[in-house]
């Protein structure tokens, strides 16, 4: 079975591109040039130079003893929280601004939803002296200030999104729209492993250094390069498709997804997207998607802003349907209580989104032996009121 995705942009039956007729020249221009780029000596000299020195990797793969003690496992965290911006998402921002200046575009669009993607994407748009425009679901903006605020001050230009939910799907409706009307000098760095091809496979690629690092890290700390299990929240699915990236054939290691479930599966409130949707078209990809019987998306909902998709990436959709993945549903309860539990446990506190990952210590038993990664996407800094107001 091959999970890398194919030449006509697919991981089994899902993938594709499915875009409007003006937004071709965009794609295709991407989707025949993004490889022989990524892959020059020049562009990844100039990326290792930044996640070394800018981003401050390697990040750390903490063997987290008192988590272990409770669940009587052999836990690790790989330590994405550390990063400058405090997520995984900065890997991403830099490869894809990389790219779009060799591409010769001068504009930057983005979308977000915790607002870590955004505050990546401005946070690399300062460094490089590009203009940046980040769209964020109104809620989102209400739920996620400091954030907001973040991405202001380093000179971005925050555009709410007003119309469905106002969340992450209907930023990304927005920032699309934007590409549409703007195609010849904006590039869209997409967040997560979703939209048409080539995005979900040159998101993966560029968060694959999480993945490459954990080899390296295991090998000094345990005398092999894989870990048992792999575990990572998964909304879109970027920080879990770095986390898997690299041991996707080795059929010795579990790969484990945590969505979000809301209230509940059955609740009518939940972002489930495996357990809940049926395969459909989203924002130029077909995948498992939330949706009506007559094919109406449905609107998620979940606690954590980054996981309130009502869809996944291809590639999850793929692990999930060849069962090479397990992916749990996670409550809003159950990920707030084991956020609590992190914090108070290995003086961490996690994002929320993060927290999903953490509540599959209590959904599945692991042996004592075995060498269980979390990845530890991103730090709670932007979920503080978040906590207190659960908490308290």
């Amino acid at each position: 079975m091959i999970y890398t995705v194919n030449e006509a942009g697919y991981y089994g039956k899902f993938g594709g591109a499915y875009i409007p007729e003006m937004l071709y020249p965009n794609v295709e221009e991407l989707r025949e040039r993004y490889l022989d780029i990524i892959n020059e000596p020049a562009f990844q000299q100039e990326f290792q130079e930044l996640l070394h020195d800018y981003v401050g990797r390697p990040s750390p793969l903490y063997f987290a003893k008192r988590l272990s003690d409770l669940y009587n496992t052999k836990i690790y965290l790989k330590r994405e929280d550390l990063n400058h911006t405090g997520a995984h998402k900065i890997n991403n921002t830099i490869g894809q601004v990389l790219l779009a200046k060799r591409l010769g575009k001068q504009k930057i669009i983005a979308e977000t939803g915790a607002g870590q993607h955004g505050v990546a994407t401005a946070t690399v748009c300062a460094l490089m002296g590009l203009e940046c425009i980040v769209y964020m679901g109104e809620i989102d903006i209400a739920r996620q200030r400091p954030n907001v605020e973040r991405m202001k001050m380093l000179g971005a230009k925050v555009v709410p999104a007003t119309s469905g939910s106002r969340t992450l799907k209907d930023a990304t409706n927005e920032a699309m729209r934007h590409w549409i009307n703007n195609p010849t000098d904006t590039h869209y760095i997409i967040g997560s492993v979703v939209g048409p091809h080539p995005y979900p496979d040159m998101v993966a690629r560029f968060q694959s250094v999480i993945s490459a690092e954990i080899k390296q890290q295991l090998q000094t700390k345990e005398g092999r390069d894989y870990p048992d299990y792999v575990i990572a929240c998964v909304g879109g699915g970027s920080n879990a498709a770095g986390a898997f990236y690299h041991f996707l054939d080795n059929q010795k290691v579990g790969l484990i997804g945590a969505e979000a479930g809301g209230l509940g599966i059955d609740s009518g409130k939940s972002a489930a997207t495996l357990a809940l949707g049926k395969i459909g078209i989203l924002h130029g990809s077909k995948t498992v998607l939330m949706q009506t019987t007559d094919g109406q998306v449905v609107e998620p909902h979940s606690i954590s802003a980054g996981l309130d998709y009502p869809g996944i990436g291809p590639l999850h959709a793929h692990l999930s349907d060849t069962q090479r993945g397990q992916f749990y549903s996670i409550t809003d309860d159950e990920a707030m209580r084991a956020g609590l539990l992190v914090s108070r446990t290995e003086g961490i506190i996690p994002a929320i989104e993060t927290a999903h990952a953490f509540a599959i210590l209590t959904k599945k038993t692991f042996q004592v032996n075995d060498v269980v990664v979390i990845c530890l996407s991103g730090r709670g800094d932007k979920d503080l009121d978040t906590y207190v107001n659960y908490q308290y």
